[in-house]
């Protein structure tokens, strides 16, 4: 079985942990692998934003890959489910006794030793495909991580900085608006930074025709999800998939979990409902992208074109996770294996 996931940070890792635990991990980047050498015989591929990312400090930070990376690999801090375990913040500190900007940002050390690794290879030409499989084979995910693009493709938000004394606005960094200003701050737009030149990569493109499910994460519609959606050649590859897609409600009660979906969802004006974020992303048979949608026990939703289902959509544990995946799938009837408690 072939499974594409697209993905953002912390609910797209703890997707892909349920979709391991139900398909079992094989040895990343071997999707070759028919189980003759002891690992599975299917494949996860997540297609993950690269929208987060950005220039700090000299190096180049890929926040959801890294998410999904240590959070696969068993080094992700579990209590923020960002950055890595047992860190320490030497250079940060150090950083600010030099007055460095940015302040509002803060590099682990042990964080930054991938950065700088990333850096150096993205330095000598190698694109962020193979600089994510190489980090890779230190981790060792089960999953093949999968950049959308190996191009510049950056969210940008249009605010009204506190500092403004004549209302006017300015284009920040996703970062700043998120770290530094907590999405509290008068937002009028997002945009993508490089969008012209960013294509969908070849490997994410076979993923994609390969596949014989997609799943679209929990993950923020917009500044996730939205952001991979926007990468040139995206859409098109998902309308013509001979695979069904179904997404996964991000919220529960008509509220995300985590993050700040809300606030990105009424910048663009959609309602932070399951209802309303299924109508967003459409129905495939209505030039959208959607075949069934899996939302929360106790949510309802009803979109022409759009089969929907309900299940306990809390990611409390892999297993649990795993069971909501075997949901996701059914609904459009696609069979999995059984979860090891009924095998």
């Amino acid at each position: 079985m072939k499974v594409t996931v697209l993905v953002g940070g912390v609910g797209g890792a703890r997707l892909l942990l349920g979709v391991r635990e139900l398909l079992g991990a094989t040895p990343f980047p071997d999707p070759d692998d028919t189980g003759s050498s002891g690992g599975s015989p299917h494949t996860v591929s997540a297609i993950v934003n690269v929208g987060d990312d950005a220039w700090m400090h000299g190096v180049r930070i890929c926040p959801d890959l890294d998410t999904c990376m240590y959070t696969l690999g068993g080094g992700i801090d579990e209590e923020r489910a960002w950055g890595r375990r047992d860190e320490t913040w030497h250079a940060k500190e150090e950083l600010a006794a030099y007055g460095a900007d940015p302040d509002w940002f803060g590099l682990g050390d042990r964080d930054l030793a991938t950065h700088l690794i990333r850096t150096q290879m993205l330095e000598s030409g190698f694109r962020l495909t193979d600089v994510t499989a190489a980090l890779c084979r230190r981790w060792n995910p089960g999953v093949r991580l999968l950049p959308v693009t190996d191009e510049r493709h950056e969210t940008h938000v249009v605010i009204t900085p506190p500092e403004s004394t004549d209302g006017a606005q300015r284009a920040v960094h996703f970062q700043e608006w998120w770290v530094r200003y907590r999405a509290q701050v008068p937002t009028s737009g997002f945009a993508q930074v490089g969008a012209d030149n960013a294509s969908l990569t070849p490997e994410a493109a076979a993923a994609i025709a390969d596949a014989d499910v997609i799943l679209l994460a929990p993950s923020n519609p917009v500044v996730s999800i939205g952001a991979i959606l926007s990468v040139n050649g995206m859409r098109a590859a998902l309308r013509t998939a001979s695979a069904p897609i179904v997404g996964i409600s991000p919220v529960i009660d008509n509220k995300p979990l985590r993050g700040m979906a809300d606030e990105c969802l009424s910048v663009i004006g959609v309602a932070t409902t399951a209802e309303a974020i299924a109508e967003h992303y459409g129905a495939r048979g209505r030039a959208g992208l959607l075949d069934g949608w899996l939302v929360a026990d106790g949510d309802t939703a009803s979109v022409d074109g759009i089969a929907i289902g309900t299940a306990p959509l809390l990611m409390s544990s892999p297993r649990a996770t795993a069971q909501m995946v075997r949901d996701a799938c059914a609904l459009v009837g696609v069979d999995t294996p059984a979860l090891a408690e009924e095998r």
